[in-house]
């Protein structure tokens, strides 16, 4: 197991580069597409910081996928209707 957690900065590296190319899209589900990806990714960095005992990219990864969250639900208000003030 030790050896596959290692390999997993690989796999977490491609899925988070292809997620923020698919997130600039201009197509709805693409970008859809991309935020899944990046929750995706942030599960892939976790794992690995945790098995490389890197806490400070775990913490890190945890709030990007709550921004993320953030930009998901931002992102379909803006397709259904004007956006509000709130932030």
């Amino acid at each position: 197991m030790p050896d596959f957690l290692a390999a997993v900065q690989w796999p977490a590296m491609v899925v988070t580069v292809t997620a923020s190319w698919l997130v600039g899209s201009t197509h709805r589900q693409r970008r859809s597409a991309g935020f899944w990806l990046f929750l995706a990714s942030n599960v892939l960095w976790i794992a690995w910081g945790w098995h490389a005992g890197a806490l400070g990219l775990v913490v890190l990864q945890v709030c990007l996928a709550g921004m993320n969250v953030r930009g998901m639900v931002k992102s379909q208000r803006t397709q259904s209707g004007p956006a509000t003030p709130e932030g």
